[in-house]
């Protein structure tokens, strides 16, 4: 993989951990607010940039078991790290909208 590329991939998992993470605490602020549809649709808007990204790593992975080594430097790194940070943070956020959907019952 050329430089160029794979600084698209790193950038694009950032992104899509990033997005994932922006998605998530707009999920929370909505189910704080009552407002539980709103909440619904960011966590499924958290859901679909995770997926993104899952299909950047696939993709890697692919390249990877086909012989094509990917460098691994601190970019890829921070990326990787973004994007486990945004799926836990989705996780949890889908926690909190339960809680503030049983509190408001």
């Amino acid at each position: 993989m050329n430089e160029d590329k794979r600084m698209q991939v790193v950038m694009g998992l950032i992104m899509a951990g990033g997005n994932a993470k922006g998605s998530s605490v707009a999920a929370i602020q909505a189910a704080k607010k009552g407002d539980f549809q709103a909440a619904e649709k960011n966590l499924k808007a958290a859901d679909e940039a995770l997926n993104q990204a899952h299909n950047v790593q696939t993709e890697m992975l692919t390249k990877e078991a086909q012989g094509e080594k990917t460098q691994v430097d601190l970019y890829l790194v921070h990326a990787q790290d973004h994007l486990m940070t945004a799926i836990a943070f989705k996780d949890l956020a889908k926690e909190f909208v339960a809680v503030y959907q049983r509190l408001a019952k």
